[in-house]
């Protein structure tokens, strides 16, 4: 594959294998945007400019605005390895830093439930190269938070029953360590949701151009090539407004918003392979007029990229357009009646319900 390496930070580095392959990779159907292209100018612009240096990076907007999209792109733009953070609600700073886990015998390990011999198995086995919640996931299933929320019970347990046979105890680091430590591209998935300010604390402490994290172990300085891109949705249910003191630590920042109907169009072609551009133009007419809605009214739902890409998907493969367009779309948005009729009356207004009967009227005579 043909990289452009034009935006890499640190072109002479050496990744391993391993680091190599969490480098991520554009598919075909990546297309670059103004806001892909601006960042990495800037990046690569200060990148040795000392204290006027760009490596903590905000990318706001609604769900399925590309955010996530971008920062794996920035990985490759950047030449770093890719990984990433989902923050919760009740995160503590075990969550940023990691944990310590006593190595027990394996007579213990057989007398504990089928699902704790096999975490910590894993454990034991590892190499310390994925974070202790990443491999939990990986072999239980779940998510982040579910992960965190079985190594505490798990530690819990282990301790409350620890015995002479507990030889040493080991440092399971966090993925924000691990990013932190090796020089990585680090997506943190909102922060806004995070309730404990000692978190947050640890956080804004992190992302200084000189910031350290105290791990129990020894005391760890970002990696030169520490690159920090916050990634959080406006109006979403459950998150808070930024953190200021975490804002301020950001460099630069992006508003993520619809894109225009011509890149709209361009990105479902090569996501969906669908080629009936002047059909898919007409569902992002009718994705843009949503989105507008639903902000003018104040809904929470939103019609972003991912309910676009969806519909057109379901169009392609012979789906009734106006049909549907609730099950992919509004229904995502809200499923209250009086909100419905709203988005619904805009839909009329600017007569694309009409447009929808026709692009359905054709495809059945096509059929």
């Amino acid at each position: 594959m043909n990289v452009n390496q034009d935006y890499y930070v640190s072109p002479d580095r050496q990744l391993t294998d391993g680091e190599q392959a969490l480098v991520w990779k554009k598919p075909a159907s990546h297309k670059v945007s103004e806001e892909e292209i601006r960042i990495c100018q800037e990046i690569k612009r200060n990148w040795n400019r000392g204290e006027m240096k760009i490596a903590n990076i905000l990318l706001e907007g609604d769900a399925g605005s590309g955010k996530t999209q971008l920062a794996k792109a920035l990985s490759a733009d950047l030449g770093l390895p890719y990984t990433k953070v989902t923050c919760f609600a009740d995160m503590d700073k075990s969550d940023i830093i990691g944990a310590i886990l006593p190595v027990i015998s394996a007579d213990r390990v057989e007398n504990m439930e089928p699902a704790e011999q096999t975490v910590l198995r894993a454990l034991y086995d590892s190499d310390g190269f994925q974070s202790a919640a990443e491999l939990v996931m990986n072999v239980l299933g779940g998510t982040r938070e579910e992960a965190a929320l079985t190594m505490k019970q798990l530690l819990n347990k282990m301790e409350q029953n620890s015995g002479d046979d507990v030889v040493e105890y080991r440092f399971y680091p966090s993925e924000i360590v691990r990013a932190y430590r090796n020089g990585y591209l680090l997506e943190i998935q909102e922060p806004t949701v995070i309730r404990d300010a000692a978190v947050l604390m640890a956080l804004n402490s992190a992302l200084e151009p000189d910031g350290s994290i105290n791990l129990p172990t020894e005391i760890i300085r970002r990696h030169p090539d520490f690159v920090a891109v916050i990634t959080t949705n406006r109006s979403y249910a459950g998150t808070r407004p930024l953190n200021e003191a975490l804002r301020d630590r950001v460099q630069h920042t992006e508003k993520m918003d619809l894109p225009t109907k011509e890149i709209m169009v361009e990105r479902a072609m090569s996501k969906t392979g669908y080629m009936n551009e002047k059909v898919l133009a007409i569902l992002a007419d009718v994705i843009v007029v949503l989105d507008k809605t639903a902000r003018a009214h104040a809904i929470k739902g939103v019609a972003g990229m991912r309910s676009f890409f969806y519909w057109a998907d379901a169009v392609a493969g012979g789906a009734i357009a106006k049909e549907s367009l609730y099950h992919k779309v509004i229904y995502k948005i809200t499923t209250d009646s009086e909100e419905i009729s709203l988005l619904e009356e805009a839909l009329k207004n600017r007569g694309l319900l009409d447009v929808l009967d026709q692009v359905d009227a054709k495809a059945k005579k096509k059929e």
